[in-house]
């Protein structure tokens, strides 16, 4: 299972809990996780979340596939200017 964590005010909506052991195979299945959860989280991560799989930061990405032994992060979206 990929271990998730959650950075930012994500979390609130989690009961404080900020990692999680989850079978997701790909960002949107991931999200789909969550939200069976914790469905607070449904509105805030169709807005969109930054995500760092193995490091490597996604924006928009739902199809982006997660390995079973992956390290992700959630994060808000990264705005640039």
């Amino acid at each position: 299972m990929a271990r998730v964590h959650i950075v930012g005010n994500l979390k609130q909506f989690t009961g404080g809990k900020a990692e999680f052991d989850l079978a997701a195979t790909s960002i949107k299945h991931l999200f789909k996780l969550l939200t069976d959860l914790y469905p607070e989280t449904a509105p805030h991560l169709a807005e969109g979340m930054a995500v760092a799989i193995d490091g490597q930061i996604y924006q928009e990405t739902l199809f982006q596939e997660i390995g079973p032994d992956s390290e992700v992060y959630i994060m808000p979206q990264i705005a640039g200017g």
